[in-house]
């Protein structure tokens, strides 16, 4: 089994940055503009892009410590079965965000190509709470040409 794991530090408290990691208009800040489903523990998020993408099970809330999704769709296939993880921690004037997306079951091209895009989300996460304005798909960075 492989993971992504990632740490940003945000200059934000742990409260905005939760929710920003629990609620559909928090989510919708950084990471795509078309989400629903967020809310309490067992509850199933659907991100789209272009109508397509990931649905994640609310597996794990702990206010302002922690967040854990199940990915429980088909799609995509590769991320069948893996498990993502957002654990907050405030050090140094700052919120630390550690985040990995676990179990892939092998380390492929698609692989390295989720690591960077989940960076340059992490990435759009710290903006969406230090100055109030993410960039998520479809004005999110582009990785590549295709």
């Amino acid at each position: 089994m492989t993971d992504i794991n990632h740490q940003v530090g945000i200059k934000a408290s742990p409260e905005t940055i939760y929710e920003l990691l629990t609620t559909d208009s928090g989510l919708s800040q950084w990471w795509t503009n078309d989400i629903s489903g967020a809310g309490v523990v067992g509850s199933v998020i659907k991100f789209r892009f272009n109508g397509g993408g990931p649905d994640f099970s609310v597996s794990q809330l702990v206010p302002n410590k922690s967040v854990v999704w199940k990915h429980v769709g088909s799609v995509p296939e590769a991320w069948v079965g893996t498990e993502i993880l957002f654990q907050l921690r405030v050090e140094d004037n700052q919120t630390l965000v550690r985040f990995i997306h676990s179990n892939w079951k092998e380390s492929t091209n698609f692989l390295a190509h989720c690591s960077t895009k989940w960076a340059v989300f992490l990435l759009s996460l710290k903006d969406a709470a230090e100055i109030g304005k993410g960039k998520p798909f479809p004005n999110d960075t582009h990785i590549d040409h295709s």
